[in-house]
């Protein structure tokens, strides 16, 4: 099973395909003789939730396997206070998962994995990194740089037969926003060569996939690793171009990195939906520089209207973090007039936690757990409020929508992206098969999500 964010589901499928690889078999069923969990350590909702995963797992009286960033970042320590499972494992165990869970169920003893802060790795870039440097950084979702020979280019099993794919292009972040552990445990930005992505994307496109969901820690620096900072603006055409490909879909967008032509390639490319997912984090410039980010209201209103003036329909979603250390009332406020200005279909509102290993867990003004939550509420209530009236604004506009579930009759438009942002239900019309893009008129709006009448034949 897979928590927390997209990068963990190309994760899984590289598991999976080596698993497959290694003589085991996938199953829903309760026969199985291992739980794999794929667990998620950004912050401490997650890592609550990996941790109660990998118990209830453990109550079923199976072997239990952690993989993923809470096993990565914590290793050893996970496993004294664990008990329960029966293998912690990191990044670098990835190629021989399949001999780590025969050793599980043999009953021999797994060595905890020892974290190291990854960030001190040897440079990892691909064209000029040194042999001896690949046996030392395994990066999960970058298999090709372990020579597997797979029709893909990556060792990778699909785990969801649906439309929508997921496709890392970049692992890592350069970063060093101070509320932030990722780096730590993800390591320095890798991008993947667009000869790369592009074999996947072709692999992808074979098994039925219609949109492809690019995903990484910051889209906005691939190929800063490869000598060419255009590199996405580059790659999107020619992923859009791919047969049987309809849309691509970039998320992850760090605005202080978002170039005029990359904007520009995003919002008016042929098959690349016009969908802006941008780190925000917050709006009110000091608190933004204790995070280490750049950016104000000004800026962050300014990038969102140059992409409404390429697309005007441009879907648009951020994350916010509120409770921040040394945020005022009136940061708050600058928060809630951007959000309001913003006009943004999805927010995600987080409250600060204290992260091991960040430049904020040393820092003072801290708010108590009580103003962070009285915080979270208002801004979260604020941000369902305008998200509805987004929603409601498009009532009227053309839209389409790729059909994901039959029996519901919902898909998600081009403003909407999987998993994290509404849906569109559609009425009328014939018959829906799944993975077909119909066009629709939105005609009513339910909070987040639209409903829209089918107004012709799909494709």
């Amino acid at each position: 099973m897979t928590l927390g964010c997209a990068r963990n589901e190309v994760d899984s499928e590289e598991l999976a395909a080596r698993l497959g690889a290694g003589g085991w078999a996938l199953t829903d069923s309760d026969d199985a003789d291992v739980v794999v969990v794929n667990t998620c350590g950004f912050v401490d909702a997650a890592k609550k939730d990996s941790i109660d995963t990998l118990l209830a797992a453990a109550d079923t009286g199976k072997k239990v396997v952690a993989v993923g960033c809470l096993a990565e970042r914590y290793g050893k320590e996970l496993a004294s206070s664990l008990p329960e499972a029966d293998a912690i494992v990191g990044f670098d165990s990835y190629t021989d998962i399949a001999g780590v869970l025969d050793d599980v169920l043999a009953g021999r003893a797994v060595e905890p994995h020892a974290p190291r802060d990854r960030r001190t790795l040897l440079p990892i870039t691909p064209v000029h990194r040194p042999a001896a440097a690949a046996a030392e950084a395994a990066i999960p979702g970058h298999a090709w740089l372990r020579g597997v020979d797979q029709p893909s280019g990556t060792a990778r099993s699909r785990l969801d037969d649906g439309p929508t794919a997921y496709l890392k292009i970049a692992s890592g972040c350069d970063r060093r926003c101070t509320f932030c552990a990722i780096p730590s445990f993800r390591g320095s930005f890798l991008s993947r060569p667009p000869a790369e992505v592009l074999d996947e994307a072709r692999w992808l496109a074979s098994t039925g996939a219609r949109e492809l969901v690019l995903v990484s820690e910051n889209s906005t620096s691939y190929g800063k690793d490869l000598g060419d900072l255009r590199s996405l603006e580059l790659l999107l055409p020619e992923l859009a171009a791919i047969d049987g490909i309809d849309r691509i879909r970039v998320s992850y967008l760090q605005p202080a990195e978002l170039r005029p032509s990359l904007l520009q390639v995003i919002g008016s490319t042929p098959g690349v939906a016009p969908y802006f997912d941008l780190s925000f984090q917050h709006a009110s410039e000091p608190v933004l520089r204790r995070m280490k980010r750049f950016g104000n209201t000004e800026s962050f209103l300014d990038i969102l209207a140059r992409a409404r003036a390429l697309a005007p329909e441009a879907g648009a979603r951020s994350n916010v973090i509120v409770g921040f250390p040394g945020e005022t009332e009136d940061d708050v406020a600058e928060l809630a007039r951007f959000l309001t200005e913003a006009r943004l279909d999805v927010v995600g509102v987080f409250g600060y936690s204290d992260e091991d290993g960040t430049d904020a867990y040393d820092f003072d003004d801290k708010l108590d757990d009580e103003e962070i939550a009285a915080r979270v509420e208002h801004i979260s209530t604020l941000a369902e409020e305008l998200m509805a009236q987004r929603a409601e604004d498009r009532i009227g506009t053309a839209v389409e929508v790729l059909v994901e579930d039959v029996p519901e009759r919902t898909g998600r438009a081009l403003h909407q992206g999987p998993d994290v942002d509404g849906l569109t239900r559609l009425v009328g019309g014939a018959e829906l098969v799944r993975g077909q893009i119909v066009p629709a008129v939105v005609i009513d709006s339910e909070g987040v999500d639209v409903v829209a009448e089918v107004s012709g034949a799909g494709w």
